[in-house]
């Protein structure tokens, strides 16, 4: 479906992975639109629950924000299918398009009565996210030489991580000065500019073929490859596994800091801290996968997070600080290895559904984490809850550190 460049690539092999991305003009075009998408949505996501708490004074309402915008995910085998029915690169220009014009429709919300407008608009914005997810993964795989994949996929973490730290402050004090309508504003030409710079890429795509089968059984078959590779199976498994822990351990960092006798404000410099270890790791990933393999790096990411979490319980601040950076550098690690696997390892018309397919695999089971930790830390002691929730991700992690690392390029 998507044919690379016949420009030779010119990489060097020994330089800082920032370098090889950089050098390379698609790739550091693919890594500037996921920065600039990414500091938008970062924004908005923050920006709208403030700004239904201001307009209801209500928490729950302010809450469903966040559920809207992750619901969509849900559904991702069947929305990335329509990221394997057309050419990827015009998908995403269109996408960024339709969301640049919709988001500006938010400018009409002023009061309590307007905002069932608000909520239908992270809905489709995270409907919108999930295909263009997929078909950004699937565009990568062929606008960025493979060498540069791990590099890649590890730069886009910590870019993602990055605009956690900055967006979101951003977008608070934006809306501070101006309200909601400036944080649309905002968010609107960050579309405009992704635009741009997925229409600069120099990727050759040939017209995908007529589907032969109906868009159930091919929504299926992207599912049916995944869950028969044998690398890419237990990756996404462990990834899934990984959240659904991380899921449950979210809800106990206020207990935590409350044990270490801190305020409730004390969480925004233990999550900078975890922000910190993961934009590290996204340094470090492309040379490690090249080094020790896909499954070790997922292993050694997922039992450094086991260690973590087993003593976040500890009642001292340095404990609690470097449990925190340990997490944010273990938990991307298996997440970037799965990501890589698949664009590598599947063929490009089915890019698509089995991007969207690993990524409701990875991520669904966080809301199911969520809800459970948010039971869990107001009846279980955190002294056997994260020791326990530790011991669960070394038992992941140990199945894929006994196989040899597989085979997957330079």
């Amino acid at each position: 479906m998507t044919t690379r460049t016949t420009r030779r690539r010119r990489t060097a092999p020994g330089s800082w992975p920032v370098a090889r991305v950089l050098h390379d003009r698609d790739a550091g075009l693919c890594l500037a639109g996921v920065v600039v998408s990414g500091f938008g949505t970062s924004a908005l996501w923050l920006a709208s629950g403030v700004w239904v708490k201001d307009l209801t004074g209500s928490d729950g309402l302010a809450a469903l924000c966040m559920l809207a915008m992750w619901a969509p995910v849900l559904a991702g085998p069947a929305l990335g299918t329509l990221a394997d029915r057309v050419r990827r690169k015009p998908l995403l220009i269109g996408v960024n398009l339709l969301l640049g014009a919709l988001v500006l429709t938010l400018l009409t919300v002023d009061s309590p009565d307007t905002l069932w407008l608000l909520f239908a608009v992270l809905f489709v914005y995270g409907a919108a996210g999930v295909v263009h997810d997929a078909a950004e993964s699937a565009l990568v795989a062929a606008a960025v030489d493979p060498r540069l994949l791990g590099d890649f996929n590890g730069l886009r973490t910590t870019a993602s991580e990055g605009m956690k730290l900055v967006a979101p402050l951003a977008g608070a004090g934006l809306y501070a000065a101006y309200g909601g309508p400036g944080v649309v504003l905002l968010d609107a030409a960050t579309f405009v500019l992704a635009t741009g710079l997925y229409a600069a890429l120099r990727v050759r795509e040939a017209r995908p073929e007529r589907p032969t089968v109906s868009r159930r059984r091919g929504t299926a078959e992207g599912a049916r490859y995944l869950w028969g590779h044998p690398r890419l199976r237990p990756l996404v498994l462990a990834g899934g596994a990984m959240m659904l822990c991380a899921g449950v351990c979210g809800p106990t960092l206020y207990a935590v800091v409350d044990s270490l006798g801190h305020s409730p404000a004390y969480a925004g410099v233990l999550y900078a801290v975890q922000g910190a270890g993961s934009v590290t790791v996204g340094l470090l990933a492309g040379p490690a996968l090249r080094r020790v393999g896909g499954r070790r790096f997922a292993a050694a990411g997922i039992a450094l997070l086991a260690a973590a979490v087993a003593v976040r319980a500890v009642p001292y601040d340095a404990v609690a600080l470097v449990s925190c950076a340990a997490a944010g550098a273990g938990m991307p690690a298996v997440l970037i290895a799965a990501l890589t696997a698949v664009q590598r390892e599947t063929p490009g018309p089915l890019l698509g559904r089995v991007t969207a397919t690993a990524h409701s695999l990875v991520f669904a089971p966080n809301v199911l984490g969520l809800a459970a930790g948010a039971v869990l830390v107001e009846r279980a002691d955190l002294r056997i809850l994260l020791p326990a929730l530790g011991a669960v991700l070394l038992a992941t992690a140990v199945p894929l550190a006994r196989r040899p690392a597989e085979t997957e390029g330079t």
